[in-house]
């Protein structure tokens, strides 16, 4: 497939400025020449902002009478392998987006969290290596396949949503991210990987070292792009974009598409297909969004009734201490409660997650850096404990309920001083919440959320287990320099003075 080249880049705009020099001399004049009349300046309009989309073929993705994953062109192979893990029917996004991926095309898609995205590229992306199978192998450290994603957690999800049908098929799936040991990357890079999932800053710090060429790569996925944009990840996604070959095939998945994200269609996508299963607005037919206005002093009260009810529920909170501060304060009333921010472990926010996924701890309290990195099943519920800072930070946060066509419900608190600002946030959204004064216990709130009284009973932290050899400890009398260990506390011999 021939490649058009890269745009190049505009002529440089001319200064708007005064030619200073002469307006100097015109100031020395000043006091001699006629008063000018005071004229008011006519700015002309500015042109109202267009998003790219307006000027691309767009196709509406259809909701109904959707084909079976065997009709978009899927080999028989990955149509078993589906039907085994349970999934008989492709989600909209993917009946719309695999056909033309499968044909090598470039392409762009734009749907929702939640909207099925993972399966929508990794299935062509293994079909596509899979059919190259035969005759091209995997070569040390030169992946064929790359997905970059913005967040170790959403590199986990990838990883996990398709390596399971890539096994399948004999493909191997590697992960790379930050907070993971990069030794056990470094090894399976050398082992040679068919598809590389990877956050933007690893991948670009494993090639400095050497480990990883992108050379040989000829599907690339970018996933969440416009969350990137947000991370500041752009420059490095750009120069990833210019190691991999110009004529390879590359599919950009986006929520929104503006800015940033408007350069990288314009540089790095020849001709795509494009297809949209939404707007950047929320959907209201299967989230229920609510708003409480509650005094800051009666909050936590609040947020322990609705975190107590049954079933899964997401807390998000605007900072680590924060959300820190409410899991531990949750545990103190009986609610069990596991907090996930970057400034966890992955090794502590690997374990929040599993046991969240489980059911034994079914509050998470999360920070916005979390938003898009969690996919599990089954939550009905997420609580705005703090409004977020802008309109997509509430989508992608509420985005966590209501996934792949189940209902949910949406809460979000305000405080009487916040409340001006939430209106606007929400407008921006396209949310028409319900909105009530709320307070734990009213019968309303129980209605909606489920919210019941906590236990009251304190939920003790894990202790570490007793049984664990003891480290040595460091003896606390120090050996002198002129003293052998076994010189005991012989007094030193005293200097000679001269």
């Amino acid at each position: 497939m021939s490649r058009t080249p890269a745009r190049g880049s505009a002529a440089p705009r001319r200064s708007a400025r005064p030619n200073h020099a002469n307006h100097a001399n015109h100031a020395n004049h000043a006091n001699h020449a006629a008063p000018r009349p005071n004229r008011t300046r006519q700015r002309p309009p500015r042109p109202v902002a267009r998003s790219i989309w307006d000027d691309l073929p767009v196709q509406v993705v259809a909701t109904e009478n959707l084909p079976g994953f065997a009709e978009l062109g899927l080999p028989p192979a990955f149509v078993k392998a589906l039907s085994a893990k349970g999934i008989k029917a492709p989600f909209p996004i993917q009946a719309a987006t695999i056909p033309d991926a499968l044909t090598g095309r470039d392409l762009l898609g734009r749907a929702a969290t939640g909207a099925g995205k993972t399966l929508a590229f990794g299935l062509p992306l293994l079909a596509r290596l899979d059919g190259a199978a035969g005759t091209v192998r995997a070569r040390r450290n030169r992946p064929r396949g790359l997905v970059l994603v913005p967040t170790r957690e959403l590199a986990m999800q990838v990883t996990d949503a398709i390596s399971p049908l890539a096994q399948s098929r004999g493909l191997s799936v590697r992960l790379v991210a930050g907070g993971l040991p990069i030794g056990k990357q470094i090894a399976a890079l050398d082992a040679g990987v068919d598809v590389l999932v990877a956050t933007p800053g690893r991948l670009e710090d494993l090639i400095a070292r050497g480990s990883c060429r992108l050379d040989a790569v000829e599907v690339t996925v970018l996933d969440e792009a416009d969350h990137m944009a947000d991370l500041g990840f752009l420059p490095v996604v750009r120069r990833l974009l210019d190691q991999t070959p110009s004529d390879g095939q590359r599919l950009l998945f986006s929520a929104t598409l503006d800015g940033d994200v408007a350069t990288l269609v314009e540089r790095y996508l020849t001709d795509p297909a494009v297809h949209a299963l939404s707007t950047a607005e929320a959907s209201v037919d299967t989230m229920a969004h609510h708003v409480f206005r509650v005094p800051h002093e009666a909050k936590f009260e609040l947020v322990a009734s609705i975190a107590a009810r049954e079933g899964r529920t997401i807390c998000f909170v605007r900072t680590k201490h924060g959300a820190d501060r409410v899991a531990r304060n949750l545990a103190r009333v009986g609610v069990a409660a596991a907090p996930l921010h970057g400034g966890r472990t992955q090794a502590q926010r690997t374990k929040a997650l599993a046991a969240f996924k489980d059911g034994s701890v079914p509050v998470l309290v999360a920070t916005d850096v979390a938003a898009r990195g969690i996919h599990v099943d089954d939550v009905s519920l997420v609580l705005h404990v703090d409004p977020p800072a802008d309109p997509k930070d509430y989508l992608h946060r509420s985005g966590r309920t209501a996934r792949a066509g189940e209902s949910g419900v949406v809460v979000l608190l305000t405080t009487p001083a916040e409340e001006p600002d939430v209106r606007k946030m929400l407008g921006a959204a396209g949310v028409r919440p319900q909105q009530r004064d709320a307070r734990a216990g009213d019968e309303a709130v129980a209605t909606i959320t489920g919210a019941r009284e906590p236990s009251g009973v304190a939920i003790a932290r894990p202790r570490p287990q007793q049984n664990q050899p003891r480290k040595p400890q460091p003896s606390a009398r120090r050996s002198r320099p002129d003293q052998s260990p076994s010189a005991g506390n012989r007094p030193r011999r005293p200097r000679a003075h001269r």
